[in-house]
């Protein structure tokens, strides 16, 4: 197979076109991003300054922290790294939004008593609550009678130390449509002007597994990121899904046509920096998700962590590429370069724990665009400007 040529810096970088999308972004190009947790945070609170048609596929399968309180309660996806990403896109310019971002970022006490905590939300289903009283009209009653619908819906053991008012309200919504989260995430998106489109990968309750190099098994996507437990010492040979936390066996399932019809508009596909299995390639397991990416003839780029990732034992560079082909071919793409056709470093600056030989890389079929994309300041990171021009860049 003959490598693709790789572009220069100054082959991407163009100003002109960044200046463009500046100041017309609501008709800017549709960036789909596979990815999960925070890692694109920042980025996303760039990227709405030049488009507001992104396209935000997200994991729902985190099985720690109060999204495993919630998941146990209701029997429903995670919803946290979905009100996280939404926040990212909020604008903040429009009336009445920083304080309905006031409200969904924020958690209920840990030290108070049930009692206490179950009061604080009657305030706020009352519309009483400080957060809730400074949140406009027709709003305001909205997120109350959603307060009123959870209220209704929680257990006498329901654990609300800690729990975050979004996800609180997501989670009512969910239950108040009847689990039809894509009817509680448009009515979140127009209440909060959010500037791009945010959906789960799957409307359904399942979990993420993994084989090690070992031989064990760990089920959980809070057993593998290095966050709730102790980092993995042994690299994940593979991947995928199950119906609970109890169970091993893998789970088929399929993504909605209206995600395929997402993917099929998208201007650019971008696998993200993100935690590889559980954000990334987590995206890639259900059926049908390989295939909508090949269909579409857009561009395709992978950017790899540039820094340490607890989930990326022995992986360098190039295996990463390959894992990603390998998943994107089983969940539908006819070949691998129908699926991914550029990778997206920085060498000079970008440390790659598991190394990056640019030949091994290109021998796998993909182009390598190398360029300046961390400061200074922004080390051992990306500078979340410099990222997002190298992606409007590519299209």
């Amino acid at each position: 197979m003959t490598p693709i040529r790789s572009r220069r810096e100054n082959d991407i970088l163009d100003s002109v076109t960044l200046e463009r999308y500046r100041r017309s972004p609501e008709q800017g190009p549709a960036i789909l991003f596979f990815s999960g947790g925070t890692a694109l945070r920042d980025v996303s609170r760039i990227l709405v300054e030049y488009t507001h048609n992104s396209i935000h596929i997200i994991t729902p399968f985190d099985s720690g922290g109060s999204s495993a309180i919630i998941r146990n309660g209701f029997d429903m996806l995670a919803v946290g790294d979905i009100r996280n990403r939404l926040m990212a896109l909020v604008d903040l310019s429009v009336v009445g939004n920083r304080e309905l971002y006031a409200l969904f970022t924020c958690r209920l006490s840990k030290r108070d008593t049930r009692e206490e905590l179950v009061k604080e939300l009657e305030r706020m289903a009352e519309g009483e609550h400080f957060l809730v009283k400074m949140v406009p009209e027709p709003m305001r009653a909205i997120i109350c009678e959603y307060f009123v619908q959870f209220l209704n819906v929680m257990s006498d053991d329901f654990d609300l130390r800690g729990a975050s008012i979004g996800n609180i309200m997501l989670a009512a919504g969910y239950l108040a449509n009847r689990t039809r989260f894509e009817s509680v995430l448009s009515t979140f998106s127009e209440l909060a002007q959010v500037r791009g489109v945010v959906r789960p990968v799957l409307d359904k309750s399942l979990h993420l597994a993994a084989e090690l190099a070992d031989g064990s098994v760990v089920v959980g996507q809070h057993l593998l990121t290095g966050k709730e437990a102790s980092p993995l010492t042994s690299r994940i040979e593979k991947v995928w899904l199950t119906d609970s936390l109890d169970a091993r066996e893998p789970v088929t399932t399929c993504i909605a046509d209206n995600l395929k019809e997402r993917i099929a508009g998208a201007d650019l596909v971008c696998y993200p920096v993100g935690s590889f299995y559980s954000s990334v390639v987590a995206n890639l397991l259900p059926q049908g998700v390989g295939e909508a990416v090949a269909a579409n003839g857009c561009p395709k780029v992978f950017i790899p962590n540039p820094a340490h990732d607890p989930e990326l034992l022995g992986h360098s560079v190039a295996d990463q590429v390959a894992c990603l082909q390998e998943y994107l071919m089983a969940s539908g793409a006819p070949d691998a370069q129908s699926a991914l056709q550029i990778v997206l470093v920085d060498s000079q600056s970008g440390e790659y724990p598991g190394g990056f030989d640019r030949g091994a890389v290109e021998m796998l079929g993909v182009e390598v665009v190398d360029c300046s994309l961390m400061t200074e300041s922004s080390s051992p990171y990306f500078d979340g400007e410099r990222l997002v021009h190298a992606l409007l860049s590519l299209i």
